[in-house]
């Protein structure tokens, strides 16, 4: 049979010639730009996710080994040929849809949470006793079983765990007696002219008390003593309950550190500059400043003590603490209440606000 060659057929390998060598220009193309990304990148590896390695594979297992060594430029062929053989072991996978091995039943993970929990919060509780604790809250299971949950996390038995105490739970156990004293400056117009003032603050760590201790241009020797003696005095001291009081190392403090050594109050000397040592009582002179001082320019120390007045009353009963539960030191019924019209208390010309529910 003789082939009858058309026209059209001359123009439809005309138009295949003309696409094939479009396409092999694209080809290079990208192969060029690929070799330049490349070099930009230059020994850096290129991390890939589990989708593009999947789109990979699917399109290199097409191509061949033989095309991928050409092509290929940013994983080698046979990686890229591996993870087509990892797509097929992966859907011949059934390992999810067999049956749960015969054996001892897996221990609950909230049982697991407890025992880890009773460990970490008491350290001379043993695997008998955790065993007992458990057993009150419904839970039965072994001593044996116990022991190897605190194996898994890496737990050791109650004799060694007794033999080491953290700084929080020391801190802690000290809570309700540990206060912490500290000085800060503020600069006030006097007839004399810029001053600077001294104020002595004094905390109470458990529940975030402070006292103003006192104010002074000149903290001299006399004057830090009297303010000891005030502090400590056995009737209405502040630190009247306090066993050990946070001290760092400057100077002023040491005519303060003789008034203790004759108190119920020891001194617990900071090393020196370590002031997240005494971070609770910083952290308030830094909300003192940034919330009053620094935005107030006093004429006198009348009108420091009274914006001083002013931030203690608001520090104290209409301000929330993170460290004690965001809770109001001096919590009062009206921040309870949760009807009626709300309204807003302001002090210092309203630089210090609060708002609470005005009771029905």
């Amino acid at each position: 049979m003789e082939f009858v060659l058309h026209p059209w057929h001359l123009l439809v390998l005309t138009l295949s010639a003309l696409m094939n060598r479009e396409q092999e220009k694209a080809i290079e193309y990208l192969k060029t730009e690929n070799q330049v990304l490349r070099e930009k990148l230059g020994k850096d590896r290129i991390m890939l996710n589990d989708d593009q390695r999947r789109r990979l594979a699917v399109k290199g297992k097409y191509l061949g080994r033989k095309a991928l060594f050409e092509l290929a430029t940013i994983v080698t062929p046979d990686t890229i040929l591996r993870w087509h053989r990892q797509l097929i072991a992966m859907k011949w996978d059934y390992s999810d849809r067999r049956q749960s091995r015969v054996g001892r039943p897996h221990i609950r993970e909230v049982i697991v949470r407890l025992i880890v929990r009773m460990a970490t919060n008491n350290e001379g509780w043993g695997y008998d006793r955790m065993q007992r604790a458990l057993k009150n809250l419904g839970y039965c299971i072994s001593d044996a079983t116990v022991g190897n949950v605190l194996k898994e996390h890496g737990i050791e038995p109650a004799p060694e765990r007794q033999k080491k105490t953290s700084w929080s739970k020391f801190l802690k156990a000290h809570w309700e007696v540990m206060g912490a004293v500290d000085f800060t400056t503020v600069e006030v117009w006097t007839r004399s002219g810029l001053t600077t003032f001294y104020i002595l603050v004094v905390m109470k760590l458990s529940t975030r008390r402070i006292e103003i201790a006192g104010i002074t241009p000149n903290p001299d020797a006399a004057w830090v003593q009297q303010m000891g003696r005030n502090l400590t005095d056995c009737y209405d001291g502040f630190l009247l309950d306090t066993k050990y009081l946070l001290i760092d190392r400057d100077t002023k403090f040491c005519p303060l550190r003789g008034v203790l050594e004759g108190s119920d109050t020891e001194e617990v000397l900071l090393p020196a500059r370590s002031p997240n040592l005494n971070a609770f009582i910083e952290r308030f002179m830094r909300n003192m400043k940034d919330e009053c001082l620094n935005k107030m320019i006093f004429l006198g120390e009348k009108s420091l003590r009274r914006a001083l007045t002013q931030f203690k009353e608001h520090y104290h009963t209409e301000r929330n603490h993170q460290g004690i539960g965001n809770n109001i030191i001096d919590f009062k019924e009206e921040a309870g209440v949760s009807t009626g019209s709300v309204q807003c208390r302001e002090r210092l010309g309203g630089m210090l606000s609060y708002y609470y529910r005005e009771a029905a």
